[in-house]
C-alpha cells in the first residue's frame, strides 16, 4: 500500500465494501493494524465529504450494526442510501447484520 495518511487508507478500505454490505469503524481498524482505533475510523468518515473519489460513508455502522452516523446524513439519507442497495434497517439498526456484515481481514488478505 503507497504511504498514505490513516484516513487515505480508511477511505480506500471503505471504497472497496461491496454494495448491499456493511461494515464496521472497528473491522476497519483492525484491518488497518489499528485495533481499538474505531473512533478515529468514525473521524475519518465525519471528514470523507469532499474525498476524491468518493467515499460510501453509509455503508460503516457500529459493531451492532447500529447506523451511529446517520446525523451526518441528515435525515434518514443513511438508511435510504442503505436501502437502495438492499439493505434493510429497522430502527436505526442493519436487520441480518452478520449476513450483509463485510469483513475487510477475511476478505482481502493481501491488501
Amino acid at each position: 500500500m503507497p504511504d498514505l495518511n490513516f484516513y487515505d487508507k480508511v477511505y480506500q478500505v471503505v471504497r472497496l465494501i461491496p454494495p448491499g454490505r456493511v461494515t464496521s469503524y472497528g473491522a476497519i481498524a483492525n484491518f488497518l493494524g489499528t485495533k481499538g482505533s474505531a473512533r478515529m475510523v468514525g473521524y475519518a468518515m465525519q471528514a470523507c465529504g469532499t474525498a476524491d473519489p468518493p467515499v460510501p460513508a453509509h455503508r460503516v455502522v457500529n459493531s451492532a450494526g447500529l447506523l451511529s452516523g446517520k446525523f451526518h446524513f441528515g435525515g434518514d439519507l443513511m438508511e435510504q442510501l442503505l436501502a437502495s442497495e438492499g439493505v434493510k434497517v429497522e430502527n436505526d439498526k442493519v436487520v441480518d447484520f452478520k449476513k450483509v456484515f463485510w469483513n475487510p481481514v477475511d476478505t482481502m488478505a493481501g491488501f
